[in-house]
């Protein structure tokens, strides 16, 4: 049995202005920094052999204001830019409203919410998984296998497509799910990996 805890980064200074982040490294928000000590306080008491993060610098901090809030001092995550956010291209930094009046709401929602339609020079949620899960593959799902407990702390989409893998969900039913930010997603798994309870913390 070993436990797979997912953190969605507390909101960031875009999330807050309602633009498209991406690979932008935007710093938290007060409140980020705050969803994250509260991250960390449900954490408290757990333990965990190893923590991952993307190379985004609102993931790193909202791990290490996590890990410090829950007394992990000695857990140092890695880092790999295959947890990184999904690449929105042509629309970062535009707020999402302004993109609603230049491309129509329809076009807009289809980017954000299709599984496999790209925005204009940007990732799919498909072209995401397609870095995300080759590197959960060979780096975590061994760990996880080998009983050990591992933390993760991402991004919306990033997280997306664990959890479409985790839980075997559709294209369709996985953009559907939403992750809040700074709330601990806790997986039971057992030995071959499959879900034996999930909550959020």
């Amino acid at each position: 049995m070993s436990q797979l805890v997912l953190i969605r980064h507390g909101q960031s200074q875009w999330n807050l202005e309602n633009r498209f982040t991406g690979w932008i490294d935007i710093p938290l928000s007060p409140k980020g920094e705050e969803e994250a000590k509260s991250a960390g306080e449900k954490i408290k008491g757990m333990k965990f052999n190893h923590a991952f993060t993307s190379v985004l610098q609102r993931a790193i901090k909202t791990y290490a204001i996590a890990a410090q809030t829950a007394g992990f001092n000695n857990l140092v995550a890695e880092r790999d830019e295959a947890l990184n956010e999904r690449m929105y291209g042509d629309l970062q930094g535009l707020n999402k409203d302004e993109c609603r009046e230049k491309f129509g709401a329809e076009q807009v929602h289809i980017w954000r919410r299709s599984y496999d339609i790209q925005p204009p020079g940007g990732e799919s949620l498909k072209n995401t998984a397609e870095r995300v899960l080759p590197y959960y593959h060979k780096r975590i799902e061994p760990m996880l296998k080998d009983g050990k407990n591992i933390l993760i702390v991402a991004h919306g989409n990033s997280l997306r497509a664990l959890i479409m893998h985790l839980e075997k969900l559709s294209g369709e039913a996985i953009v559907k799910v939403e992750i809040p930010t700074g709330v601990p997603i806790l997986y039971d798994l057992d030995e071959n990996l499959n879900i034996v309870s999930k909550k959020e913390l």
